[in-house]
């Protein structure tokens, strides 16, 4: 591992730009927060003036190429991520990519393409869940066998509300893209097709948007997963998940607050938004990558996890507006990595 800290650069200060910059500067090891980047270019001041020594860079591309930054979290929206993750890549930059990795399957695959040809790992994609210890040891169960083979998983992903510019499809590719990862990772196999229906919308959500919605996957073994999300829910941020195994199950999300009893009222707290209910996750998730990237290696979700997701939603949002199961379009793994990472 080397010796000197790991200097980051930051794309993109929104919430989540933001939320990490403060993660990098005080609660990760081994890693200097250098520069930031955004096209709101007073917000980024506003920001880099929060931290001693980080300089506002105007433009992302001239961070990411810059020689005083050694590592690259992007946290800008998808829509930017291939051109700027295909130019860590071409840098030789680390990368932790907040999913999206792109905004469709075929984009993702060149970043898969680029990243194999630069000829070493250099992109981890920010999906946290991986990280978190109820789903890590979920995952722990589940492949150590005590339970029997995995048959089905359930997910419930709910946040308070969600702004009138968050439409329908980004409900699958921005929400769902999560499950998706998770149930990947739960079965460690691709899903084979994805049904996304919706009921009739909650009167909270936006005129036009579809909110809830329920999605079916089948996986290539056979097994199959339920996913509902519903970004307009107005109680709070509720994620839960349960693996069903031949001989057992198991369940998180069930409320890690305090159980109170109190004048006549009994009950926890459920949070507002992701940053309380993931807050740890989020941080080793940064440590992981920062201890990697250090070493030369990734850790947690790579590429092509980030393809495959991405592939699972496109499919997704085609099911979404037909109403009928899509078989999600994957290259095949070992033409493109050949036989290597992924």
């Amino acid at each position: 591992m080397s010796a000197a800290p790991l200097r980051v650069g930051v794309v993109g200060v929104g919430v989540m730009g933001a939320d990490h910059a403060g993660r990098l500067a005080h609660r990760v090891a081994g890693a200097d927060l250098v520069a930031v980047s955004d096209p709101d270019t007073a917000r980024a001041a506003e920001l880099a003036a929060r931290f001693d020594g980080v300089r506002v860079v105007g433009d992302p591309l001239d961070l990411i190429a810059d020689e005083r930054v050694d590592a690259v979290l992007i946290a800008s929206p998808g829509s930017v991520h291939e051109e700027q993750v295909l130019a860590c890549v071409e840098h030789g930059k680390p990368t932790l990519c907040e999913k999206p990795l792109t905004m469709d399957g075929e984009s993702s695959l060149r970043v898969v393409e680029a990243e194999r040809k630069a000829g070493r790992p250099l992109v981890q994609v920010g999906f946290m869940r991986r990280f978190d210890p109820e789903y890590a040891e979920m995952k722990r169960l589940v492949d150590s066998g005590d339970l029997g083979r995995i048959l089905l998983v359930h997910n419930t992903h709910r946040n308070l509300r969600a702004a009138d510019s968050f439409r329908s499809e980004m409900i699958v590719r921005d929400s769902l893209v999560h499950e998706v990862d998770v149930c990947r990772w739960l079965f460690g196999e691709e899903i084979e097709t994805i049904t996304v229906l919706a009921p009739r919308p909650t009167g909270e959500a936006a005129e036009g948007v579809l909110d809830p919605q329920v999605a079916i996957f089948r996986m290539a073994g056979g097994g199959m997963a339920t996913s509902e999300v519903f970004v307009n829910s107005q109680v709070g941020y509720e994620v839960r998940c349960e693996a069903v195994a031949e001989r057992g199950n198991a369940t998180i999300g069930l409320g890690q607050s305090v159980f109170v009893r109190r004048a006549g009222q009994y009950g926890g707290r459920i949070p507002d938004d992701w940053r309380d209910r993931f807050a740890r996750a989020y941080d080793l998730e940064v440590q992981a990558w920062v201890d990697a990237a250090r070493r030369g290696e990734v850790a947690g979700p790579t590429s092509w996890d980030g393809y495959a997701a991405t592939a699972v939603c496109t499919a997704g949002m085609e099911s979404l507006a037909t109403g009928r199961p899509v078989t999600v379009a994957m290259a095949d793994r070992a033409d493109v990595l050949g036989g290597g990472r992924g």
